[in-house]
């Protein structure tokens, strides 16, 4: 086959067809330009959707301002253990108190009270609840409030013989709020100390 027979063409001299310093310089600005503008311009970053845990809204209340039902005479009560935290869900702190009489000598039996403030924040606060009653003949080891249930260490007597200053008894008690009520979940097995 012979050569094309198609004269040669004089083509223009394409100056912008061969790259340059001036050519790269300029590709590499314009380069810069969108990535800066591809900055500003991303949507911002993805939320969870999840609402935020309420914060509490009032301190906690002060067992010391509240008057507990004990029968104590004339000594008056002392609160000898206490913890806070919100037990029901609310948003605002309860206080659990372990309380008994201030008898002086010996160890009398404690209550365990919970304790909250009045609905429009002003009084002393009121006893809600009694977890463990002062007839049960117990006393309190621990007292905690965690994850929205309060946990104690109750100490008792296996006779009435057992001296009321040396408890033999140790049970664990747990209990928390469950259908408009304080529930205990943790049976009360007693074991000798």
């Amino acid at each position: 086959m012979q050569p094309s027979a198609l004269p040669d063409l004089a083509l223009p001299d394409l100056a912008h067809t061969r790259a340059g310093p001036v050519h790269w310089l300029a590709t590499a600005t314009a380069m810069a330009a969108v990535v800066a503008i591809a900055g500003f311009l991303t949507p911002d970053p993805a939320t969870a959707s999840q609402p935020a845990p309420k914060p509490a809204t009032a301190a906690a209340p002060d067992p010391a301002a509240a008057t507990f039902p004990l029968k104590c005479g004339g000594v008056g009560t002392t609160v000898t253990k206490k913890a806070s935290g919100d037990l029901d869900g609310d948003g605002s702190p309860e206080t659990v108190a372990a309380v008994r009489c201030d008898a002086g000598s010996g160890t009398p039996p404690s209550g365990i009270y919970v304790l909250t403030r009045p609905g429009d924040g002003s009084g002393p606060p009121r006893v809600v609840a009694t977890l463990v009653a002062p007839g049960e003949q117990q006393s309190v080891g621990t007292l905690a409030v965690r994850d929205s249930a309060v946990t104690a260490t109750l100490l008792g007597y296996s006779s009435p013989d057992v001296p009321r200053w040396n408890p033999d008894v140790r049970q664990k008690a747990k209990w928390r709020w469950e259908g408009g009520k304080f529930v205990r979940s943790v049976p009360s097995q007693a074991r000798s100390v």
